[in-house]
């Protein structure tokens, strides 16, 4: 039980830990660095769902299991991203743009956490040891530059650093009570934890395929960010290999 809120509790703040960089920074990031950064996790999500989450649903049911999980995530993605405003990055190279209101943004980006505070609290009811760690460790990852983004966006607004600072972390704390829903629901239920292993890699797939990768593909910096998302899978398959 405590692994399961160190492990959500550090997942989510790490929203905070990408923003804390907006409080040293005088201009916006270049759409270079972001790319790549964008391309890294996505890489990191994309070796934690097939090595990691896929896998172990697969040991806990079968393929049928497998199969209805990973739809189930992908399908409650796509419904959130029909019917929330969603924070779009226009392709630029003058810099990050934003049309969405402020607390519509907000609002998407803490709703969007829903389904990965899940993916951490059901991996954390798996049988094999430290796949919890590994996958929170994964969402971590993919946290940081979106509460970085988050505050970016807040201080393009006129909005105080501090205040966007502590804006972009709190939009990461619903993933502590989601993270610890989906470990309830999977872990006192037995026949749910292939389900839930499986919607927490389609899910995961979902944010790799449909946001990561275009948006860090969309400003000519193709090349680079493949390699940022190759370097990045083989870091996450390292540290599978290790635990």
């Amino acid at each position: 039980m405590s692994d399961v809120i160190i492990g959500s509790v550090l997942s989510a703040l790490s929203t905070g830990l990408g923003a804390l960089i907006i409080l040293f920074m005088s201009d916006s990031v270049t759409h270079r660095w972001r790319d790549i950064l964008l391309a890294f996790t996505a890489g990191i999500m994309m070796a934690a769902s097939t090595m990691g989450l896929i896998p172990e649903a697969l040991n806990n049911g079968g393929f049928l299991q497998l199969t209805i999980g990973i739809f189930l995530g992908v399908l409650t993605l796509t419904l959130l991203e029909k019917n929330i405003p969603h924070i779009d990055l226009q392709h630029s190279k003058k810099g990050i743009e934003f049309d969405e209101k402020a607390m519509l943004i907000i609002s998407a980006i803490t709703l969007h956490n829903i389904p990965e505070g899940l993916s951490v609290g059901v991996s954390y009811a798996s049988s094999v040891e430290d796949t919890g760690n590994l996958i929170a460790f994964a969402i971590g990852l993919q946290n940081a530059p979106e509460g970085f983004l988050v505050a970016l966006f807040l201080v393009n607004q006129k909005i105080n650093k501090f205040k966007a600072f502590i804006i972009a972390t709190l939009t990461g704390a619903i993933e502590i009570v989601t993270g610890l829903l989906g470990f309830y629901l999977t872990a006192y239920v037995d026949f749910l934890v292939p389900y839930g292993l499986s919607f927490a890699a389609g899910a995961m797939l979902f944010i790799v395929y449909k946001e990561l990768i275009p948006e860090s593909h969309g400003d000519g910096n193709e090349r680079t960010a493949t390699y940022s998302f190759i370097i990045g899978l083989l870091f996450m398959v390292l540290l599978i290999d290790i635990f």
